[in-house]
């Protein structure tokens, strides 16, 4: 990220500091911003920006006090923005910056929101109005009171049309409207209703008094973005370069936050540390050394090979299961596999297949057997959904008691009729367990006098089929990202072929009504019985082939106490518990 910044090395640290300085200056003599009624979002935004913005910016590390603890972290990639807007465009910046950063709303172990920098939120009957009483004990970290003028200056950057994070979080904020009613008053008016909108208030708040006259086109390169101010546990104390690049961002405990009553017990990490690497390669071998304290497994082909050195390097390895759903999907909506309609073939195919065999045959150690369209760990999953148990005889009978004339479209065919009673391809990722593992499937379905191929596909030819239809059963794996609402309406819904991520054009009313009922509703205990019904209306109807949930693994150093691994939505959410993390000494 600086590379090409070498002469420059002391005009960027100069504008560190003075950036630093007029934050200090800021502090000592400015009041807290005066709060209004606004009729706006745009009304606070009047003040010209005052920094010049520079993406090179480096903060020079101060030492560490002597008896502290810090805690390393191995990452993989490279630091671009400490900045939560745009934090999900890399997990780097993701990691540390959920350290610093605070939202109106976290999410607790079951993934469900709860108040973090609000204090509470009513919401209106028709469920279009949230009005969010913030705290008002909150303190930046560089000392400045937290108050609603920050909420809705972050909220306008998010609005704005030249807002350059991801394209989703932008449409999703143009929909929400913003008003600042009081000092710590705010009021979001959304334009449907949507349950999920206190999972959606956990994005990162932004200070105003830090950025003010900053505007979403001049925010990419501001010098905030590698020295930011939050209202989190941690705060920055250094970045690190080898003249080049950065290889270390050092956080320690803030202050501010241990003051707080959240912030007064635990935190026995005083810092944290968080080490670059080029490769993963790099990083395990850092932390098979001692380098590093902790390590984070990105993706399944990582997984294996981090737990392969736990036991000879001493370490502890914890795991959570992801919220990320491995499933087959049907085609509804191709002429050739409007056989897919037909319940009782999809019962068929469900009860032919013994799917606990498969999933340990060729993902131990690295998914387990899912059980229901939702994600365990999930508030609103249920375990124990009445899934016919594995018999070919009754799946015989099932494809043999079928419409299939009615459900198929090749009926006036004038070709020699086929041997089999069906015919079709898995489109799958060339992911060689993954190919195996649904290799085997299609054997188990040959036996039911079906013709079934498996068509593994490299990344970009595999989303292109995905996303033009283009074929006729598919392995997905979907997830919902850093959200932890229960919400799948994109995958499963009517309304979401061809444009959403209801690739198979699954066209189910009593799924679709489940789904819709349960994302508007606001009151966490009836979108509760809106999901237990679409769970098992989803079991009842067959509508895909659930298979596995990928696994999450965190390996860390054997003298680590206290980490404990909850929902996780995202990477970032293994320190959701670092408060109650320690280091034994000795």
């Amino acid at each position: 990220m600086l590379r090409g910044f070498r002469w420059q090395v002391i005009a960027l640290v100069m504008a560190a500091v003075l950036f630093a300085a007029s934050l200090s200056t800021r502090q000592e003599i400015e009041p807290p911003p005066e709060v209004t009624l606004q009729p706006s979002i745009e009304a606070v935004l009047d003040t010209p920006a005052t920094i010049t913005p520079d993406p090179g910016v480096v903060i020079a590390p101060q030492i560490p006090a002597s008896g502290v603890v810090t805690y390393r972290e191995g990452v993989v990639g490279t630091v671009q923005r400490l900045n939560p807007l745009y934090a999900n465009l890399n997990p780097v910046d993701q990691d540390i910056t959920s350290l610093i950063f605070e939202g109106l709303t976290r999410i607790n172990t079951y993934g469900e929101p709860e108040p973090a920098l609000a204090l509470n939120w009513v919401t209106s009957s028709d469920g279009l109005e949230y009005v969010v009483r913030l705290r008002e004990d909150v303190l930046w970290q560089d000392g400045i009171p937290f108050t609603a003028a920050d909420v809705v200056y972050t909220m306008s950057l998010l609005r704005a049309p030249d807002f350059s994070g991801t394209a989703e979080l932008g449409a999703f904020w143009r929909t929400v409207e913003t008003e600042q009613l009081g000092d710590h008053l705010v009021r979001f008016r959304l334009t449907q209703p949507l349950g999920s909108f206190p999972d959606k208030m956990r994005i990162g708040i932004l200070p105003y008094h830090a950025l003010q006259g900053t505007t979403a086109a001049q925010l990419p390169t501001h010098p905030f973005n590698l020295s930011p101010v939050g209202t989190g546990p941690y705060q920055l104390e250094g970045v690190r370069t080898d003249g080049s690049s950065i290889t270390e961002i050092d956080l320690r405990t803030a202050p501010v936050y241990r003051q707080r009553p959240e912030g007064q017990d635990g935190y026995a990490i005083s810092r944290m540390r968080f080490q670059l690497y080029d490769s993963f390669d790099a990083a395990s071998q850092a932390l098979r050394n001692g380098e590093v304290d902790g390590l984070a497994a990105s993706s399944s082909t990582q997984r294996s090979p981090l737990l392969g050195i736990v036991d000879a390097a001493n370490l502890n390895a914890h795991t959570a299961l992801e919220s990320t759903l491995g499933v087959i999907i049907f085609n509804w909506q191709k002429d050739s596999t409007r056989f897919f309609r037909e319940q009782r073939v999809r019962l068929a195919l469900e009860t032919g297949v013994n799917r606990s065999s498969v999933i340990e045959r060729w993902l131990l150690n690295s998914a387990v057997q899912a059980d229901s369209p939702l994600f365990p760990g999930s508030w609103a999953y249920i375990a124990g959904l009445p899934w016919a148990p594995y018999d070919q005889l009754t799946a015989q009978t099932l494809l043999d008691t079928a419409n299939l004339r009615t459900a198929s479209t090749d009926t006036d065919s004038t070709e020699e009729p086929s041997p089999y009673l069906l015919t079709f391809t898995v489109l799958t990722p060339n992911n060689p367990a993954l190919v195996n593992m649904v290799g085997e499937i299609a054997t188990q379905w040959s036996q039911l006098n079906l013709n079934v191929t498996v068509d593994p596909q490299e990344p970009a030819a595999y989303q292109a089929r995905l996303d033009s239809g283009d074929f006729d059963a598919a392995l997905v794996e979907l997830s919902l990202g850093d959200s932890a609402d229960p919400d799948v309406y994109t995958f499963w819904h009517q309304g979401q072929y061809p444009d959403g991520e209801n690739y198979g054009g699954v066209d189910d009313r009593r799924i679709s009504e489940a789904l819709e009922r349960g994302r508007q509703e606001p009151s966490g205990i009836n979108r509760d019985i809106y999901y237990e019904k679409f769970q098992k209306d989803f079991v009842d109807r067959a509508i895909a082939l659930p298979l596995y949930y990928p696994l999450f693994t965190y390996v860390t150093a054997a003298d680590v106490d206290g980490v404990q691994l909850g929902f996780i939505g995202s990477p970032s959410d293994r320190f959701q518990t670092i408060n109650n993390w320690s280091i034994r000494q000795g």
